[in-house]
């Protein structure tokens, strides 16, 4: 058994980015909290699939190169080698939950 606390845990660039709750053995899975103007980065993954569920906000996931504007309550399943991005370009905090599967934290290409 693990046990976290969202409180306890730290956004990669102070008060926003990507904050980690698990890490391993089987997957990772944290939040992300992006202010406005803020981006994830394009990149994809070799063999991690990664699902995004936006709790709050209406930024844009960016897919292959498709924008899809995203609503609150939305969730996207990404298989390996879909490149995507996620930019926040409103002016509002966007609040997204993600999950890697399977625990691979050098998997990532950026783009």
């Amino acid at each position: 058994m693990q046990r976290v606390n969202e409180n306890e845990q730290q956004f990669r660039h102070g008060d926003s980015g990507p904050k980690y709750m698990f890490r391993g053995p089987g997957h990772e899975w944290g939040i992300i909290v992006f202010h406005p103007g803020q981006s994830l980065g394009p990149h994809m993954h070799r063999e991690v699939e990664e699902t995004f569920y936006f709790v709050s906000g209406t930024p844009q996931m960016i897919i292959d190169g498709v924008a899809h504007r995203v609503r609150a309550g939305d969730a996207f399943r990404l298989e390996p080698g879909e490149a995507h991005d996620i930019l926040n370009d409103t002016d509002k905090d966007v609040r997204i939950i993600f999950i890697k599967h399977p625990y691979l934290p050098d998997d990532k290409i950026s783009m």
